[in-house]
């Protein structure tokens, strides 16, 4: 699984393009391989799902964009500005262009402003237009993402629900008109029929305002129903990248498959599945396994996965995968269309 390469990387008619990002923290017990040399791009007006296991590195990369903090290593290409060159004001004014959500809407807030003085703070920072303009823009973005102006401004963040305080976090972000929105998990902390909710205010406010977004979460039937293009990702990995329906149908890593087979069905006659899931603890990222991150739980794996890292390479068109013995493509075994589930190959 995880590997390295850029096979996956399309022309220059991308918006966003990230090569070789490294991000790496020195703790007492070790230097911790938070994300080791993934790459990345998103065009103009897509969705980006970023999905996998907790602690893969999915939150990290999404601040290493942001340069929150700035990575160890690689390039970040925004509007043809690497970001990972820029420093004090240069990125500080780049950064009204890439706004972040971040997972937990209620702490993100600061709960002894009123909601009307933390929607215009970006407006107030940067000294975009008059008072009265500043308070017609917030009551525009508290309209946008469904909350009334008129009752919800003079409010403080615990006079709301977790999905009223992710709608004024998205508010926020939206305010200076940003190219690229990254959602780090945005509806994990939600009820689902919030999550749903949030779900459909994003694409509307992608159609609305033009966003380029990046989605990250762990929950690939969430990412599902958003994205135009998906990357699994597993230890500061890419493994694969495809479109949605690729990923679903005929998934090409044993990593993606065995997410895929532990959505549960939203049937009580159908079953628990008790095979193809995946067992053992998650390697440590101070010291991850050789060769092939992902070997140590893979059902698959073989002598070749702890010598030699795997390169990603195109299993179909548009199609991606690090992995040496991929559940389909030309050294792959006959592969068939995975349903959500139903046993592992």
């Amino acid at each position: 699984m995880a590997g390295t390469g850029n096979a996956h990387l399309r022309g220059d008619d991308v918006l966003l393009r990230i090569e070789d990002l490294v991000v790496e923290f020195k703790t007492a017990g070790g230097i911790v391989h938070a994300v080791s040399g993934i790459s990345l791009d998103v065009r103009e007006g897509e969705t980006l799902g970023l999905v996998g296991e907790s602690g893969c590195g999915k939150s990290t990369t999404g601040r290493a964009i942001m340069q929150l903090p700035p990575p160890t290593s690689g390039k970040v290409m925004f509007e043809g500005s690497d970001l990972s060159s820029l420093s004090g004001q240069q990125l500080r004014e780049v950064r009204t262009r890439l706004q972040f959500i971040f997972q937990d809407p209620i702490s993100s807030l600061n709960p002894r402003r009123k909601v009307k003085d933390i929607v215009a703070e970006p407006l107030r920072i940067w000294k975009r237009g008059t008072d009265a303009e500043q308070k017609a823009r917030v009551a525009e973005v508290l309209d946008a993402v469904g909350l009334d102006p008129d009752v919800a401004s003079d409010k403080r963040p615990h006079q709301f629900s977790g999905g009223q305080c992710q709608r004024i976090s998205i508010a926020r972000s939206l305010v200076l008109d940003p190219k690229v929105v990254i959602c780090d998990e945005p509806v994990s902390a939600l009820d689902v029929s919030v999550q749903a909710q949030i779900l459909n205010l994003l694409e509307d406010m992608k159609q609305r305002y033009g966003l380029t977004l990046i989605f990250i979460a762990h929950d690939l039937a969430v990412v599902k129903n958003i994205s135009d293009r998906v990357a699994v990702m597993y230890l500061g990995k890419i493994c694969e990248v495809g479109s949605p329906d690729d990923l679903y149908n005929t998934p090409a890593h044993p990593y993606t498959a065995a997410l895929l087979r532990s959505i549960p069905v939203p049937d009580p006659t159908v079953p628990p599945v008790q095979s193809g899931l995946l067992t053992g603890d998650l390697p440590s990222p101070i010291d991850p396994p050789a060769g092939c991150r992902f070997r140590t739980r893979c059902p698959l794996a073989q002598e070749r996965c702890a010598m030699e890292e795997p390169q990603i390479r195109a299993v179909g068109e548009e199609h991606f995968v690090a992995c040496h013995f991929p559940l389909l493509g030309t050294s792959a075994p006959e592969a068939t269309p995975v349903e959500v589930g139903t046993a592992v190959p």
